[in-house]
């Protein structure tokens, strides 16, 4: 779509904006990170990275930032990637628009294509590190001086050491208050400004008032809450949530690395040749298809295209699932974000930007990265009012216990308000789905849907199509038969030495067949379309043999038994020999389908072949249930019939003809190499076309439903034991700061394990 057609507003921009954000407004600047939403008309899509998340209430603040500016038609934010997908009109807003709203609520954003958008995060990471450090400097530090309070004797400490000791503990909290807990009340002032309950306002709550009742009783050592402070207890929690979260943004980046490393693959710059032969290196996005380009060893290819010389082996793992590097030398053809590894190549460019098959599929990732699963639908909306019964919960436990002394209510409030968080149920399914979605990257099967883990393990049927699915687009020889004396190897050589000089499927077959090893030579070869070759082969003895190759007519050969595809050999004396070819199995399908049927799955074949050639091929597979002759409306029926049976079916097909019955079944897995674009009905896809993805993507999908349900119930059992025991005094404010940190980081170690997924 021209960039002309897609004027933006004149409407005056707020100068407070820094220039970086007023120069998204330029259209070459906002399509670098924007794209049209295919049939949508006229909506673009972009991505933003989010400066400022810190919990996952956050997610819903930003989400109403950029969705109350006008002209924006949908916002989805990932807490955990901290990336925003904005669906906009061009022609009724801005993106500084975007980056004003989110400066009002106390966010920056920056383009999620730019390459700037690390420096921040990397920024940030430092920070968190830092009040980290100082936090666990300074609770050892209190520590060392709450001790002797904890072990004496009444009596032993005299008052002005217990003083000395108080001053000391409040000079060490401070920095740790006002330094390492900025986050915290950043964070929870922009919820109350806005009139919202984040996850941080009881946390900072709960660190003011135990840090201003103990300063009041450092100050006033005579007053009501002079005999008790509470110096340890408030670094020693702030030193836990900050590990929590340490270690949370560091399993995060773990997890979330095959995606990023998938969406950031592409360099920056390459060698183009100039007309002369010499070479300039330019920047990727000034490069135009037709170009020449020379790729170095470690250098990923910034474009599809050709290789027009040398020889090397190419990494294609994270985008087409291929584990063995592949050879590619001139002639072949080389794919976007795959890693050159040996030889300098040099190589025609043939589709840049959105038109290569790595910008599909960073779209398909990218809108996954931004999906919420049900079930973290569902906590998003038990958070926010979970949050203000927290409030209530505390305010009453107050009041109960004042009667016992300001500083026993107090202690007790703060304890019901640390205890309280819910941040481990708020993670307990995005760390799970994000962790799972990770690890089938790495293993080449892309996510579409994060929702399509939960349905995945509720499967018990699965149906798969034939064609590009069992089987590759070749042929392979199935049998050999020969006239009297004639020896079969020599047979399937002669034949071959004509198939060589032949493009046909069932020719490259043959050619496949006989191997590499030393050919026979053809001579004065014709070929007659829909008939076959004839020739002179030169033999190994020097004998030259008129040959033909083709069909039963033009070799005059028996008639071909049953619907077996054969191609036949003749030589001056007639019939010389036959070939039966067959489709070419998948080589893992086999071990799939055992897999499959060894986890209690039950397996269908659906093509729209010939019966016969459909069950041969189903049992070389070894799946017991196969219909042939099934149209796409037949497809569609048999599995509205299983799901009215109340089976949950998975549909596995090309992704091309199967758009119907991927849309109808519970879950979908398009397979093979085509445009993931035109595979827009899967949940998942396979490009490498790996039949062994499917049950390792059921099983982790069944890992993942696992893991999300004790996440779950681990955060409702701690809260069902812990709150309790908070109300009824018996959980002094550390404890409550160290069980809620374990909690949350449980949950987070726990969906972590989804990271290493099965072999």
């Amino acid at each position: 779509m021209p960039s002309a057609t897609l004027a933006l507003p004149a409407a005056p921009v707020p100068r407070a904006l820094p220039d970086a954000a007023l120069a998204l407004d330029e259209p070459g600047e906002w399509e670098a990170f924007s794209r049209p939403v295919p049939g949508a008309g006229g909506l673009w899509e972009s991505y933003v990275a989010i400066e400022g998340m810190h919990c996952a209430a956050c997610t819903l603040t930003v989400e109403q930032a950029i969705g109350g500016v006008r002209g924006v038609q949908s916002v989805q934010v990932n807490g955990s990637t901290a990336t925003a997908r904005i669906t906009w009109v061009p022609g009724t807003c801005r993106p500084s628009d975007w980056v004003a709203a989110l400066g009002r609520a106390g966010y920056g954003g920056l383009p999620a294509a730019d390459a700037l958008a690390a420096r921040p995060r990397e920024q940030a990471r430092r920070r968190l590190l830092w009040r980290w450090l100082v936090a666990g400097f300074c609770m050892m530090q209190v520590m060392m001086y709450a001790y002797p309070a904890y072990i004496a004797e009444p009596g032993d400490i005299t008052p002005d050491l217990q003083a000395l000791l108080r001053w000391a503990s409040w000079v060490l909290t401070v920095p740790v208050v006002l330094f390492s807990c900025w986050p915290f009340f950043t964070s929870a002032l922009r919820d109350l400004r806005h009139g919202r309950a984040g996850m941080d306002v009881p946390v900072a709550l709960g660190i003011l008032i135990a840090f201003g009742a103990s300063t009041a009783a450092t100050w006033d050592p005579t007053g009501p809450l002079g005999h008790e402070v509470w110096y340890d207890s408030v670094t020693m929690f702030v030193f836990f949530l900050l590990s929590g979260r340490l270690l949370e943004q560091r399993l995060r980046d773990r997890t979330a690395g095959a995606l990023e490393a998938l969406m950031r693959r592409l360099p920056a710059t390459v060698e183009r040749e100039r007309a002369d032969g010499s070479t300039e290196r330019v920047a990727v996005r000034r490069l135009h298809v037709g170009d020449c380009i020379r790729v170095l060893p470690g250098e990923a290819f910034p474009a599809d295209g050709t290789v027009l010389a040398g020889d090397s082996r190419v990494d294609e793992a994270l985008l087409t699932g291929e584990s063995e590097p592949l050879a590619r030398g001139p002639g072949d053809a080389v794919i976007a974000g795959s890693h050159n590894l040996a030889g300098v190549l040099r190589v025609r460019v043939e589709r840049l930007g959105d038109d290569t098959r790595y910008a599909g599929i960073v779209a398909l990732m990218e809108q996954a990265s931004v999906d919420k699963p049900r079930l973290a639908l569902l906590a998003d909306r038990i958070a926010g009012p979970f949050l203000v019964a927290v409030l209530l919960a505390a305010a009453a436990a107050a009041w109960w216990w004042w009667p016992q002394g300001p500083g026993r209510a107090l202690g007790i409030a703060v304890a019901v308000l640390i205890v309280t968080c819910p941040c481990a149920l708020s993670l307990a399914t995005p760390a799970a789905t994000l962790a799972a979605a990770g690890a089938l990257a790495r293993r080449g099967i892309l996510v579409r849907r994060l929702e399509a883990l939960e349905s995945g393990a509720t499967i018990d049927r699965v149906v798969l199509d034939k064609t590009g699915t069992l089987t590759r687009d070749r042929l392979d020889l199935a049998d050999t038969a020969t006239r009297a004396g004639v020896d079969p190897a020599l047979a399937l050589q002669l034949a071959a030495a004509l198939a060589r000089q032949s493009l046909h499927p069932a020719s490259r077959a043959l050619a496949a067949a006989a191997g590499d090893g030393q050919p026979l030579a053809a001579e004065a070869l014709r070929e007659t379309a829909g008939q076959g070759l004839a020739g002179t082969v030169v033999a190994a003895d020097g004998a030259r043999l008129a040959l033909r190759l083709g069909s039963a007519d033009w070799t005059r050969a028996p008639g071909e038994p049953g619907d077996r595809l054969q191609v036949h050999l003749a030589d001056a004396q007639g019939w010389m020999a036959s070939f039966t070819l067959q489709e070419s199995l998948r080589d893992d399908a086999a071990a799939a389908v055992m897999h499959l049927q060894r986890a209690g799955l039950q397996p269908a074949l659906l093509s729209g072949d010939r019966e016969p050639a459909v069950h041969r091929l189903a049992a070389r597979a070894g799946i017991a249930q196969a219909q042939g002759r099934q149209s796409p409306e037949d497809k569609l029926a048999h599995v509205a019939a299983l799901q009215a049976a109340g089976h949950r079916v998975a549909m596995v097909g090309d992704g091309l003809n199967d758009g119907p019955v991927l849309a109808r079944a519970d879950l979908s897995v398009a397979m093979g190499q085509g445009a993931p674009l035109a595979q827009s009905r899967a949940d998942f896809i396979v490009p490498g076309g790996q039949l062994a993805a499917l049950p390792l993507l059921l099983q982790l999908s069944r890992r993942t439903r696992r893991i999300v349900r004790q996440n779950l119930a681990w955060a409702a059992a701690y809260n069902a034991v812990c709150v309790p025991l908070a109300l009824a005094g018996w959980m002094p404010p550390w404890a409550a700061g160290l069980g809620m940190a374990a909690s949350s980081l449980a949950v987070v170690l726990n969906a972590a394990r989804l990271a290493r997924a099965p072999a």
